[in-house]
């Protein structure tokens, strides 16, 4: 019997191959870590917008999101937005300018890369369309997957990806595969015409530079959210037996 594990084997020699070699670095304009902030104005300001507000100032932004004024000044700088002395910024065109900025407002389909749990939630997600990505299809290595659907998006088997990559031209791929197969699976995908990784594995893919990748691991940030809220335990304990103590 063909079992998942001999599909990968196979895989693995085939993509070796196929790898594109690149020894480019590319150079971007704009920080990630400001990448990673100007979402979080986006929302201020569209909820300020809907509030009726006609302007918005970077100590505003900065005071309701708990960053410093310099730092929103500096990250707006790069979005090519101007304020108005001792007004603000134009909440409408500021909305208007982040969402494109963003690419939120241009429809981005992707392919998904293991359709289990989190996958498919993933594709359940509707949400994911109102920032811009629409996940088209999804690929797994269980045959019995392949031929049913989740929200109406098609699932096939890993083999059918190619050639459905070929005729759609997609180049993002969402991973949501078990650990273990994480890098093959990247390696696979990248060899087939990928070029950007949403990678939802614990695991720190290797890939040419010329691939982009974001890391959004929910059991890193739950590791965060543990040893957070076990070091402010461990203070109550220290001030409760402090005060036992006096």
């Amino acid at each position: 019997m063909f079992q998942i594990n001999d599909y990968f084997c196979e895989l693995n020699l085939k993509i070796k191959q196929k790898m594109p070699d690149s020894n480019t670095t590319i150079q971007f304009k704009v920080p990630e870590p400001t990448l990673r902030r100007l979402p979080w104005y986006l929302a201020y300001a569209q909820l300020v917008l809907k509030e009726g507000e006609l302007y918005l100032s970077s100590t505003q932004i900065a005071k309701n999101i708990a960053v410093d004024a310099s730092m929103v000044a500096k990250d707006l700088s790069y979005v090519n937005i101007n304020g108005r002395t001792r007004v603000g910024y134009d909440v409408k065109e500021l909305v208007g300018i982040l969402e494109e900025f963003l690419g939120f407002t241009n429809s981005h389909k992707a392919f998904l890369f293991g359709v289990g749990s989190l996958g498919g939630a993933l594709m359940h997600d509707n949400g994911l369309e109102q920032f811009g990505l629409e996940i088209v299809a999804g690929f797994d290595a269980k045959f019995e997957l392949a031929g049913t659907r989740i929200n109406h998006i098609p699932i096939h088997h890993i083999d059918k990806f190619e050639e459905l990559q070929r005729k759609t031209g997609i180049n993002i791929g969402i991973l949501t595969v078990p650990v273990d197969k994480a890098q093959l699976v990247s390696e696979m995908i990248i060899a087939g015409g990928i070029q950007a990784i949403w990678n939802f594995t614990p695991f720190r893919i290797r890939v040419p530079e010329n691939i982009v990748v974001q890391n959004t691991s929910i059991y890193a940030h739950l590791a965060v959210m543990f040893n957070r809220l076990n070091a402010i335990k461990e203070d109550e304990k220290k001030s409760i037996l402090k005060q036992k103590q006096k």
